[in-house]
């Protein structure tokens, strides 16, 4: 797959997107920035930029996917092999559902999906560890060890290699099925309400069920 770098983007989720629907660039394709001034974070709240971070989008045929993988799952599809290869590294990151990178009880990163003209694109951002953080950090970000062993091009291409093996959501949901109780001790709000991932019910595509509710997404 393609890399294209840039120095600074707004987002590379957006700058992606853009592209796309205007028939600039076309899947598949990355795009990947060492700064990102107007990076896009949960519930579409403002990911404010770090000293050190690593910042990238790609774009998949929407045809070239897992034949089950249902598409509201794709931040969990997508999430959970970036966790797996943060954990080579020997983090303890987890994917808290749906798209959300955690250490221990702290975000320090996340994932989005849009559907673009019959293409996937997934935008992953990831804090990194570096010397220049204040004290105390005002953001979470991962281990240090683990930061300092991330070399950021060949991660991704590694990373981007995975995603290419086009492993079924089968294989994928089976060991996220196993780490889902790592969300336990968190809450949400849905609808107004506020609700315990203790209560839900992690269903075969990657949705949630509560109050006999089904959610695929918090945003």
């Amino acid at each position: 797959m393609q890399i294209l770098e840039y120095e600074t983007l707004e987002s590379t989720q957006t700058f992606l997107v853009e592209k796309l629907k205007n028939g600039a660039l076309q899947a598949p394709l990355c795009v990947t920035c060492e700064i990102q001034n107007s990076g896009i974070g949960s519930r579409g709240n403002a990911w404010e930029k770090m000293p050190n971070a690593l910042y990238f989008s790609f774009a998949l045929p929407l045809n070239s996917l897992p034949q089950d993988l249902k598409l509201e799952s794709a931040s969990i599809y997508f999430g959970y092999l970036f966790k797996e290869e943060l954990c080579k590294l020997g983090s303890n990151a987890w994917l808290k559902w749906p798209n959300d990178l955690y250490v221990g009880n702290q975000k320090i990163g996340g994932i989005i999906s849009n559907i673009v003209a019959d293409c996937v694109v997934c935008g992953i951002g990831l804090n990194l560890w570096s010397e220049n953080l204040e004290s105390p950090p005002k953001y979470a970000t991962l281990e240090s060890s683990a930061s300092q062993k991330l070399a950021k091009n060949a991660f991704l291409e590694n990373y981007l290699k995975v995603v290419q093996k086009n492993q079924s959501w089968k294989q994928i949901f089976r060991f996220y099925k196993l780490e889902f109780q790592n969300n336990f001790a968190f809450s949400f709000h849905f609808k107004d309400k506020k609700l315990s991932f203790k209560d839900c019910e992690l269903l075969e595509d990657g949705s949630i069920r509560v109050d006999s509710q089904v959610i695929y997404s918090l945003r």
